[in-house]
């Protein structure tokens, strides 16, 4: 175990399972010394965050579709863990069947949905959680590179992850005067339940994979330690920034 992170307390929003890239940070960030606190949305998914978490305690539930429930949410944290000092949001989601054919298919409420959940809940969590970080802090959310080329089927959600970016960068200028600095990581295709959701993902981790320098898919710990690395103090002079983790495949 490192000390990179030692003494640091860290939000993880939107781990699900032991494949999901939220957890591949958790597990970085524990190995360099982090005390993690976890949110899920709701029973159903604790169920499944109990799977890889057994300290009740940690546990808060926070439906980012719901300010009210973010704020409760932060407020519960700081009554058991006080501030903190970090935030890594591994939130997005898209209707399943707007993820597959053309874009033009998408429905209205289809957009609507995946902005909402995937871009503009990283401005509510940053609003409200600056009320509970620390000075000095950091805030760290996932992306792909979905979000600058039209990559087969990730249509609605490639438009949300550049919304998501866009906010990244805002969100980094007016959170500087909290002392929050805000980044984002755009990971290489990985295979985890969100990637299955989109229609011809088998096709598009193979397309990936064949694209990285070395011929080897991303892992998700390798996500996790530039994420463990963005919530340390090494970290202090990357802000607004979106880091590829991807092996080299926006290369091309």
């Amino acid at each position: 175990m490192g000390n990179l992170l030692q003494g640091k307390k860290i939000l993880v929003m939107g781990a699900a399972n032991k494949r999901s890239i939220a957890w591949g940070c958790a597990q970085a960030m524990i190995d360099q010394g982090a005390k993690l606190i976890f949110t899920y949305q709701n029973e159903r998914l604790k169920k499944s965050l109990h799977k890889l978490v057994d300290d009740e305690d940690v546990l808060v539930q926070c439906d980012v579709s719901q300010d009210e429930s973010i704020k409760t949410a932060f407020e519960t944290v700081e009554q058991r863990f006080g501030k903190i000092d970090g935030i890594v949001h591994a939130i997005a989601y898209a209707p399943k069947e707007s993820l597959g054919g053309d874009i033009m298919d998408a429905t209205r409420s289809d957009y609507s949905i995946a902005q909402d959940i995937s871009a503009y809940s990283l401005i509510a969590v940053a609003k409200y959680g600056k009320e509970i970080l620390n000075n000095p802090a950091s805030i760290v959310t996932l992306t792909y590179f979905g979000s600058e080329r039209a990559v087969p089927n990730y249509n609605v959600m490639g438009v949300a992850k550049a919304s998501l970016e866009a906010s990244v960068r805002y969100l980094a200028r007016d959170m500087a005067k909290y002392g929050v600095r805000v980044n984002a990581i755009s990971a290489g295709a990985v295979k985890t339940l969100a990637v299955t959701g989109v229609k011809g993902h088998t096709e598009l981790l193979s397309m990936s994979e064949e694209r990285t320098v070395d011929g080897h898919s991303v892992t998700t710990m390798e996500i996790g330690g530039a994420c463990a690395f963005l919530m340390s103090n090494l970290a202090t002079g990357v802000v607004g920034d979106t880091i590829y983790v991807d092996k080299g495949v926006h290369l091309i």
